[in-house]
């Protein structure tokens, strides 16, 4: 399936001066922004993507007719054969209304991302960046990653016949490396932190002329993380729900949660964007902690969600746009919050996340305490990733029993 017009399909927009740049040749940053940054503070001229709007309410497009074409007109590539073979999104809403064998007052809707390709929502991103990759002819897509976005975007190149090359701080969990080897990407350890690789594999991109997939640099990856949005409105029979809780570092993927919203909003599909909060870890708050100030200011992380371990939020300036223009909501809880939360997610649905993702239900678990909740209402929950990715963070609360002699007594005492 391709789509033709005769204007253009869309425009880059640069989110701090206004600036917009045609989509004939591939942009990163705003030029202009751009040269302001430094190592101390978020980058400006991230840009966003801007469709023809007018020219689909004209012709009287509705949501179903966009699922129907796989969203394509919503989407900056021009074929949908393009994206690999792989289900990447149409990922499971669940529905729960117990916790512990108690009645909630509240829905609880768990959207499990764990169930894409690569166990991560990152294939989202990767899946749009390689289809663009693929159509402009580049051969070989790098990115700087603590795990989640290089295991994604390896896996989507092998399936795409691309060559991957991913940086990744030296700390990043082994279980994600692993995966990182096994699509064959080429791995590239860096020491120091994830800023560190990220500005390698920019000076990589500008030497070598690679494709960059980074978050917060290239400007589709939240075009394909916005896609969760379009299938929770679908998902819940074309409503909203009354909150959303999703897990942040860089700001990237509510970013990518809100720009979905807000292309419904408008295509005046909806009339309003849902509550979106943002959770952060404690260790990792420079994005919640510096929304209201006037001079961002770092902080060191230190949190066993390495997945949203960020001391430079690199999107931070768009997702601050984001929660002030809709009112959206922030929190942080600790590590032994996120810790809680996986154990109780994991035993009351069945499914294990990795810290980073139990975030956000440790989120809805702190608003639940501080009855932030109301009776009735929907309170989604984005789950990002798998609990297989990293197993080291949760040994701490793992009990595992010594092992017995195969009797029935010895059963019925360790039973007991």
């Amino acid at each position: 399936m391709s789509l033709n017009s005769s204007t253009p399909k869309f425009i880059y927009e640069c989110i701090d001066c206004g600036k917009q740049f045609d989509k004939n040749k591939t942009i990163y940053l705003c030029p202009h922004c751009s040269k302001e940054n430094n190592n101390s503070s978020p980058p400006k001229g991230v840009l966003r993507i801007v469709y023809n709007f007018s020219e689909i309410i004209q012709k009287n497009i509705l949501f179903s007719d966009l699922k129907k074409g796989y969203f394509l007109q919503l989407l900056p590539i021009d074929r949908i054969e393009s994206l690999p073979i792989l289900n990447i999104g149409n990922t499971p809403l669940y529905k729960f209304d117990h916790l512990d064998k108690k009645e909630l007052p509240f829905k609880i809707y768990l959207k499990d991302d764990s169930q894409n390709p690569t166990f991560s929502f990152k294939d989202r991103a990767s899946a749009v960046v390689s289809a663009y990759a693929k159509e402009q002819g580049y051969e070989t897509i790098v990115t700087a990653s603590t795990g989640n976005a290089g295991s994604s975007l390896a896996g989507i190149c092998a399936a795409q016949n691309q060559k991957a090359i991913i940086m990744v701080p030296e700390s990043a969990p082994l279980a994600k490396l692993t995966q990182i080897i096994m699509y064959g990407a080429t791995i590239v350890p860096v020491k120091g932190t994830y800023d560190d690789a990220f500005d390698l594999s920019v000076k990589a991109t500008e030497e070598f002329g690679w494709y960059n997939r980074n978050t917060a640099f290239n400007p589709f990856t939240i075009e394909g993380k916005k896609t969760v949005s379009f299938e929770i409105f679908d998902q819940l029979k074309e409503t909203l729900p009354d909150r959303i809780f999703v897990p942040v570092g860089d700001g990237v993927i509510i970013s990518g949660v809100y720009k979905g919203f807000e292309d419904l909003l408008n295509l005046k599909m909806i009339d309003k964007i849902p509550t979106i909060i943002a959770v952060q870890a404690e260790g990792s708050d420079n994005l919640s902690r510096n929304i209201d100030n006037d001079n961002f200011e770092i902080r060191p992380s230190n949190t066993i969600a390495d997945s949203i371990s960020v001391d430079i939020p690199r999107n931070f300036n768009w997702a601050k746009q984001f929660i002030q223009k809709y009112k959206g909501e922030y929190l942080t809880v600790s590590d032994d919050e996120i810790l809680e939360a996986s154990a109780i997610l994991s035993r009351n649905t069945g499914i294990f996340s990795e810290p980073a993702a139990a975030t956000s239900f440790a989120g809805l678990l702190k608003y639940q305490q501080e009855n932030k909740l109301d009776k009735d209402s929907k309170n989604v929950v984005l789950l990002t990733g798998s609990g297989l990715k990293d197993l080291n963070s949760v040994q701490k609360i793992l009990n595992i029993p010594e092992s017995i002699q195969p009797t029935i007594d010895n059963l019925k005492n360790l039973i007991s």
